[in-house]
């Protein structure tokens, strides 16, 4: 698997699985009923965004993550990531190589740490994949997601010094 940096040529790919899983609302705190401006006006990041789809080797796109500042100013020292894996290539590495991608790209532009900063609690795939990458759950805010399964459920603020 290749990761590369998203073109605009990327999107029509990256749209059909974003909307299947915001559209769900089981991993993403975004309005399920996201359109597709707004969704890859929040996804397709300008710098200093960046965006990037893993890719196998016949081109298919497999994944995408968007990463960021976290915030601003006196904060912009700590960076923000966020992941989306096509469900049909689930369990298959892609989430991982994404994080290992976005940590060292984190590294190279000299940020000291990343932090994820709504980690629903349900979605232990997530929560062991970043553990296993060395986040820590620094706190989780009880009932601070409405699952539409689960109901209130709480999501966890995760951070991995670099």
């Amino acid at each position: 698997m290749l990761i590369r940096e998203a073109t605009a040529a990327d999107w029509p790919a990256i749209w059909p699985f974003f909307h299947v899983i915001v559209a769900a609302g089981e991993t993403y705190p975004y309005p399920r009923d996201l359109g597709e401006p707004a969704g890859r006006q929040m996804w397709m990041l300008p710098p200093p965004g960046r965006t990037v789809v893993a890719v196998d080797p016949d081109g298919t796109v497999l994944g995408s993550a968007k990463m960021n500042p976290n915030s601003t100013g006196g904060g912009s020292h700590i960076a923000s990531a966020s992941f989306m894996v096509d469900p049909r290539y689930a369990r298959r590495g892609v989430g991982r190589a994404l994080g290992e991608h976005v940590l060292a790209w984190a590294r190279a532009e000299g940020y000291r740490g990343i932090q994820f900063n709504s980690v629903i609690e349900t979605n232990t795939a997530a929560v062991a994949l970043w553990q296993s990458l060395g986040f820590e759950i620094m706190t989780t805010i009880p009932e601070g997601f409405r699952h539409p399964a689960k109901g209130f459920v709480g999501f966890h603020i995760m951070y991995r010094r670099l």
